[in-house]
């Protein structure tokens, strides 16, 4: 008690220590980090901050709407910080060009989004969209104006975009001398003969590009081959698996169940006898009481069997046990509990609704009278011949199965709406009938019935005893350890675990090679106080520990010649391999250089700068540019091409009927250039200065 009493006529002093500890827990929390705990904007784009607190509340609002989608909170920022740039790259240019919309453009960019425009709630008698109507939805919910603020925003910002769109597209301006060279282009032809040595011809072993080689080229072309800072890092997996201990005594414990067994009785004080699972009658407490999956009550048909055990278990006679056996990484036995004739049915379907039924995209409109009639017309036809109802189905089915000709695949028992179900069911293959559901009218064809099977399967999951759990934790901590001081490839070999190749990340990724959402290893990479050579686990819930080391870091500017190496080697090789190709072909005609070269003289005939594919060799738009531009007969210079090195010679070029109009071919360069409008959105974020905080905050 005295102590007690101590301690509380000294509470303030301890407080007091405890609040200095604190402090400077957190002071050094932040010089440690560099202050990234500390609030501050995601982000910026060209120097207009992004707030942090709106960030996150439009992440957390996009998770929550992307219910069933299995949406990462990385994902989820991925998707909000797309939207956040180009909403503010969009509202600069809208800024710039003094662009402006009033409420009629609104109303129009409401009634062009289908989840209002369409929407019964806001069309008024005549099937029109309704402001009115839409606007005093929102004033009836909870947050209604606030809603209602939020979709004006979107709709104000969707016609300003529409305009902005509108006066690109219009831009796309094409001059008479582009349409003329169109015309030429596909008009004009050259036939010419040619010797082409492939750059296969060299082994990729004889030509070796340097480091230095791959960063001088990605210099040329820094735009081209820019990249986020970026961290590379060596690991491997040591994954929890079953032993095989683990694997034998699963398989004993399920082996024994065939067998009686005597189990002590609490209750009675009694030693009990259980019967073996062939002889007991309640099957369905004995799997629930010894299997890791529940009783399945329902009827199996053969095509939903395990593959490999099919053929068995569907042929298994009531009261017999098939197994052991393996499915999957469950050990399993099963027991036949009889088969069902017809238990499942595949049909095909016409559906005629009318207006008012819960059938979302209708092929036409018509009232309950309109589509009986429609649906019996079309059920006469279909009796009258089966064989079309296919064809029937595509043309006049207002259900998505129409796209299958109907075709609704095989279902069970309550599957389906009650009058559909009763029809199928009742009805032997072959059967074309109508009934009415609260979808419309459906013209049902009965297409196949299969028979199937009930079974009761123990099925127990072979998974690492804690045993065996403890002995991989201890190997993944040994590793951990050793990792630090020696070569990790090494280790991987000397410790017999599989080699991954190392992953290159970026500070906002979320995967880590072949897992995903392991944004933990990601965000250790990219902290302050983890350097090359840094080790450290990571225990990851039902697949093991990763022990990742980081090997090198990539500050933002070129990508690591690492990274661009798939890009660029096997260009510069190919330069290589022409440059040795060129030293050969040497001659005074073609047949010389090719007999120097052991390849034979080809020919290309009637190509044009639109259609440059090379007999033999591909798409070879600078070599067919030469052949126009040569004088005939005159044996070429040698051209790197994509596929080889090659040597022409000209046989005759035949020019296009001169015409005086080229109308037709301006709008084919009008199509195409309209159709590259759309890449403006890139191209305003290569130009812009976009900052990205997010790993700071995720």
């Amino acid at each position: 008690m005295a102590v007690l009493s101590k301690i509380r006529k000294r509470s303030g002093l301890l407080l007091l220590a405890i609040g200095f500890a604190l402090l400077a827990f957190v002071v050094q929390d932040l010089f440690t980090k560099g202050f990234k705990s500390v609030s501050k904007d995601v982000g910026s784009v060209n120097g207009k901050d992004i707030s942090f607190d709106e960030f996150r509340i439009k992440v957390a609002n996009t998770e929550k709407n992307s219910q069933g989608q299995n949406m990462t909170s990385m994902q989820a920022s991925n998707q909000v910080w797309n939207q956040e740039v180009q909403v503010a790259l969009l509202n600069a240019e809208f800024e710039k060009l003094g662009i402006r919309v009033g409420e009629k453009h609104i109303v129009e960019a409401f009634k062009a989004d289908p989840n209002i425009g369409s929407n019964q709630m806001f069309l008024n008698a005549a099937g029109k969209f309704d402001l009115n109507k839409f606007k005093d939805y929102f004033k009836q919910v909870p947050n209604g104006m606030q809603m209602l603020s939020e979709q004006e925003k979107n709709a104000e910002l969707r016609a300003k975009y529409d305009i902005y769109n509108s006066l690109i597209k219009g831009g796309m301006y094409t001059t008479q001398t582009e349409g003329k060279f169109k015309y030429e282009s596909e008009s004009n032809k050259v036939s010419f003969d040619y010797v082409m040595v492939p750059f296969s011809s060299i082994k990729d072993s004889d030509v070796k590009v340097t480091d230095e080689e791959i960063t001088n080229y990605m210099k040329t072309k820094e735009k081209k081959f820019k990249s986020e800072e970026s961290r590379e890092l060596d690991y491997v997996l040591i994954a929890e698996k079953p032993s095989a201990t683990d694997e034998a005594e699963i398989k004993k414990n399920v082996d024994a169940l065939l067998l009686p067994s005597v189990r002590y009785n609490k209750e009675t004080g009694k030693n009990d006898t259980i019967q073996g699972f062939k002889s007991v009658t309640d099957n369905a407490d004995f799997v629930n009481a010894n299997s890791d999956t529940p009783f399945d009550s329902t009827y199996i048909s053969k095509q939903d069997l395990p593959a490999e055990h099919a053929e068995q278990l569907f042929n298994l006679p009531a009261g017999e046990i098939y197994g052991p056996y393996m499915r999957g990484n469950y050990y399993c036995l099963s027991k036949g509990l009889g088969r069902k004739a017809g238990a499942k049915v595949k049909a095909s379907h016409i559906l005629i609704s009318w207006e008012g039924t819960k059938v979302p995209n209708k092929k036409e409109k018509r009232t309950k009278e309109q589509a009986k009639a429609k649906a019996e017309g079309l059920l006469a036809q279909a009796q009258a011949n089966p064989g079309m109802f296919m064809m029937l189905a595509m043309s006049n089915s207002d259900d998505s199965s129409a796209q299958q000709g109907g075709d609704l695949g095989y279902f069970a028992p309550g599957q389906m709406v009650k009058p559909f179900n009763d029809f199928a069911f009742s009805n032997p293959i072959g059967k074309i009938g109508l009934v009415e559901t609260e979808f419309g009218y459906h013209i049902i064809q009965v297409t196949d019935k299969q028979d199937a099977v009930k079974l009761a399967t123990i099925a127990q999951k072979i998974e690492p005893s804690e045993a065996t759990n403890d002995k991989i934790y201890t190997q993944a901590t040994k590793f951990e350890m050793d990792a630090a001081n020696k070569d990790f490839v090494a280790l991987v070999k000397e410790a017999r675990l599989t080699t991954s190749p190392p992953v290159r990340v970026k500070a906002i990724d979320e995967s880590f090679g072949s897992l995903t959402n392991q944004r933990q290893i990601v965000k250790w990479a990219f902290e302050g106080d983890t350097k090359i050579g840094s080790v450290k686990r990571f225990e990851i819930v039902n697949v093991g520990h990763v022990i990742a080391k980081l090997k090198s870091i990539a500050p933002k500017g070129l990508m690591s010649v690492e990274e661009a190496r798939p890009q660029v080697e096997s260009i510069l090789k190919n330069k290589k391999k022409a440059a040795k190709i060129e030293a050969k072909m040497k001659g005074a005609s073609l047949a010389a250089i090719a007999a120097a070269n052991k390849v034979t003289v080809m020919n290309a005939v009637d190509l044009t700068i639109e259609n440059a594919n090379v007999p033999g060799a591909g798409f070879e738009p600078k070599v067919v540019g030469m052949a126009f531009s040569s004088k005939a007969g005159q044996v070429s210079k040698p051209i790197d091409g994509n596929s080889g090195v090659y040597v022409i010679a000209t046989k005759v070029v035949t020019k296009a009927p001169a015409i005086k109009k080229f109308d037709d071919f301006i709008a084919k360069v009008k199509q195409q250039a309209v159709g590259n409008s759309g890449r403006f959105m890139q191209a305003l974020k290569d130009d812009a200065d976009i900052v990205d905080n997010r790993a700071d905050f995720y």
